[in-house]
């Protein structure tokens, strides 16, 4: 079994956390820079250069054993290296330091805030809650992250919890945008991949549509229609539709 211990490898191989997959009965370990596991599986590193240390499959990272090729393409069903380090890298099983792991719930706490805004309204105001007023309210009422469970789920799952504290609601947004047809002909088809489902469509004079949408695409329509019509158009809820409670979007 091929070696790797030139004085160059051995540093390069410094500083490092191994991410380690089982397939076809074989071990295989990947050696990769620390906090950029968790940074590429939330997508916010996207440069795999960033994340390996060396785009090279071992079966012993520790020990600088070199996976055969052999292996790798009867195990994967290919001999592209970076294709494999991928796979290894989005599915492999890795320790988190505690650091990494705190940094990582953070992340998951906010996607969730993030999805709940996204979801849901303040009945009262009939618009959505600020990521950070969401969160403030999850901090309020202990809400603890789960780190196997998808945020999404959770999401369901806190704002039940978070309708004893505060007015919250899951719906969707009904919304009426209405502004010049030479104004809308940049934008409209922006403004209709917003809607959930639009309602109805008038240019007869005028580009009008009434759609449902989640609450979180609000902003986004608004700076939409502001921004091609130079303030002169207008987007406003006219309603709500209530969501079943577990409904997922889509």
């Amino acid at each position: 079994m091929s070696k790797i211990f030139t004085p160059t490898n051995q540093k390069l191989l410094t500083n490092v956390v191994v991410v380690k997959l089982k397939k076809g009965g074989k071990r295989f370990e990947i050696a990769c820079y620390k906090n950029k596991v968790v940074a590429w599986r939330n997508k916010i590193e996207k440069n795999l250069e960033e994340v390996l240390q060396t785009e090279t499959v071992f079966t012993n990272v520790s020990r600088g054993e070199v996976a055969k090729s052999a292996d790798l393409k009867k195990a994967f069903n290919t001999d592209d290296m970076t294709k494999i380090c991928i796979q290894i890298l989005e599915k492999g099983e890795f320790q988190l330091s505690e650091k990494e792991r705190q940094s990582a719930l953070n992340a998951k706490f906010t996607e969730i805030a993030s999805n709940i805004s996204s979801m849901c309204i303040n009945p009262t105001t009939q618009r959505p809650y600020p990521v950070s007023l969401v969160e403030q309210a999850m901090k309020d009422a202990h809400v603890s992250v789960k780190p196997n469970k998808s945020a999404k789920q959770q999401a369901l799952e806190v704002i039940k919890v978070l309708k004893e504290s505060i007015p919250i609601e899951r719906v969707k947004m009904k919304i009426r945008i209405s502004m010049s047809l030479p104004d809308s002909k940049k934008c409209k088809d922006q403004i209709k991949g917003l809607f959930l489902t639009v309602v109805s469509e008038d240019h007869d004079g005028q580009f009008e549509v009434v759609g449902l949408s989640e609450p979180g695409n609000y902003k986004q329509l608004a700076e939409l229609v502001g921004k091609h019509s130079r303030g002169k158009g207008m987007c406003e809820v006219i309603g709500v539709e209530e969501t079943a409670e577990n409904a997922v979007f889509g």
